[in-house]
């Protein structure tokens, strides 16, 4: 969490309301130094679940879910956001599934909360549509507000890639390296989180200028871990994006959406080139293949 706390309430409100024994499950969270500590909100809920403040130093999501990862004492991570509401059989939905396949990462269905907010809903397909596409191929991922993992396989993985603060490619980047070591992904749809991520326009453009510089450091990730190239989509993936709104329901809010995806794409490459042009970092490279090696 950072800078939010009413959605943090919100939030710790739905973990609190879980359909799961409370001696089953544990919550930390992890304060990105927010200029007020959530302690107020945090506290307020100590006395309904085992929870959890812990505050680091300014380092971004990556870096945050990996420092609730080794506060964890679970034998299970489950990863979710502060802008989102877990469903109140999430955590079961999560156990069944390990049940089944215990040393598989599972990736939760996600579902936009904000239905009269345009762009929220346009970010929201995006992420299904490209979850979708790359579901059986190589890339294939789960986003990091509805992820869960075996704790000790997790860690012996690496955790999260917290060389790069921004907020975007890191689940990207971590299902790929999980899959290059030969663990498995697995969908689970029935553990659905709500997420209400407030979008006006200014933020939609600055949300997916970020996911393209992102994609930029992602793609760089990805080639010094040794797991080759990360080739460009053909333009039918883009064209299957942009009509994949008014494929599912017609209609003239259907276009206004595939009109933001189609905005988001531009946002996304102007990002991804903005990268490209900047001078390069060359501190940063030893950090990447030591953390991948």
């Amino acid at each position: 969490t950072f800078e939010r706390p009413r959605q943090l309430a919100e939030c710790l409100e739905s973990l609190a309301g879980l359909d799961y024994p409370r001696d089953r499950y544990q919550v930390v969270v992890v304060d990105d130094q927010s200029a007020v500590p959530p302690e107020a909100v945090v506290a307020g809920f100590r006395g309904r679940m085992d929870v959890t403040l812990v505050v680091q130093p300014h380092g971004g999501p990556a870096a945050a879910r990996n420092t609730g990862a080794a506060r964890a004492t679970g034998d299970y991570l489950a990863f979710v956001d502060d802008d989102c509401t877990p469903a109140r059989d999430w955590l079961r939905r999560l156990a069944e599934s390990f049940a089944e396949a215990p040393d598989v990462a599972h990736g939760g269905r996600v579902v936009n909360r904000l239905a009269g907010n345009a762009y929220s809903e346009a970010s929201q397909t995006l992420v299904e549509y490209v979850c979708r596409y790359f579901e059986g191929r190589p890339g294939h991922f789960f986003t990091s507000n509805n992820l869960a993992a075996p704790t000790r396989t997790f860690r012996a993985a690496g955790g999260f890639y917290d060389g790069i603060v921004l907020p975007a490619a890191e689940d990207r980047e971590f299902c790929v390296r999980w899959s290059g070591l030969g663990h498995r992904l697995a969908s689970a749809p029935g553990a659905v989180v709500f997420h209400a991520h407030v979008l006006d326009l200014r933020r939609f453009w600055s949300q997916h200028f970020t996911y393209g510089r992102g994609a930029y450091y992602y793609r760089r990730l990805i080639a010094l871990g040794g797991h080759g190239r990360v080739r460009i989509e053909p333009l039918s993936f883009y064209a299957g994006l942009v009509l994949y709104p008014l494929s599912r329901n017609p209609g003239l809010r259907s276009l206004r959406v595939s009109l933001l995806l189609a905005l988001s794409q531009l946002a996304n490459a102007s990002g991804f080139f903005y990268e490209v042009i900047r001078p390069s970092l060359a501190h940063e490279r030893p950090r990447v293949r030591e953390n991948l090696a």
